[in-house]
């Protein structure tokens, strides 16, 4: 299906169930107010009507990653002796939940209108520093991204953002552009036993970087809030 399709489909879908969520409110037959993640059947159902809105899911308070992913890192989140410092390819939702259990948060995002839309949420966030990075035109792109949409972009600017932050990191997410490359930055970057969250993590064109990035695996398959089908999202652990 050629990807202009796909997007039409997506925007359809979204629509449609983002207002079959007004109207179920309306007719009391759903909380306006979702439930507790723990009570994980209700809370995915409700969150099928949050789709592809970033700012609607951080309501939910989850990240756009499987739940069980989302269970597992909190948990290591709250069980740590400092808060963690974080690095983020990819802004959204994840940004806003990080940014309540982290000591500090720094995102990059490639999408400008996305970008002004979460500076604008994250303005009283004071441990969250957001940059957008564009890519650039290039018929020999350094550094591609392997869907189809940005064919003849380069993200190699995108990717080289962390070099802006000093120090290691606790946790990185990888959830944006360039996805292979990102992780290729991320790792040496990490500290001991540090964490990197890799959303999508089934795909075929992340398998080669994922498994050969000398990092050990966590897959989690299953739900995703938002999502009517199951999905992957890795926790990928740097040695102690």
């Amino acid at each position: 299906m050629p990807s202009s399709v796909k997007s039409r489909v997506k925007n359809a879908y979204a629509v449609g169930a983002r207002s079959t969520g007004r109207v179920l409110v309306r007719s009391r037959l759903m909380a306006e107010k979702p439930p507790e993640r723990g009570k994980r059947a209700r809370h995915w159902l409700h969150s099928l009507t949050r789709v592809h809105d970033s700012l609607a899911i951080a309501e939910l308070d989850v990240p756009w990653w499987t739940y069980r992913a989302v269970d597992v890192v909190d948990v290591w989140l709250a069980a740590r002796p400092e808060p963690a410092r974080v690095f983020e390819y990819g802004s959204g939702a994840s940004t806003i939940w990080l940014a309540r259990r982290a000591a500090e948060v720094h995102s990059v995002e490639h999408h400008p209108g996305f970008g002004a839309m979460m500076s604008e949420r994250l303005s009283g966030e004071g441990n969250v520093h957001l940059e957008v990075v564009e890519a650039t035109l290039s018929t020999q792109p350094s550094v591609a991204s392997g869907k189809e949409d940005y064919a003849g972009l380069d993200f190699a600017a995108y990717v080289d953002a962390m070099d802006a932050v000093e120090g290691t990191f606790d946790l990185v997410v990888v959830d944006g552009r360039a996805r292979e490359a990102c992780l290729a930055k991320a790792v040496p970057r990490l500290s001991r036993g540090g964490i990197v969250v890799y959303d999508n993590s089934a795909r075929r064109r992340y398998r080669r970087a994922i498994e050969g990035c000398g990092l050990h695996e966590h897959a989690f398959r299953g739900l995703t809030p938002t999502l009517p089908y199951p999905d992957q999202t890795s926790v990928l652990v740097a040695p102690r």
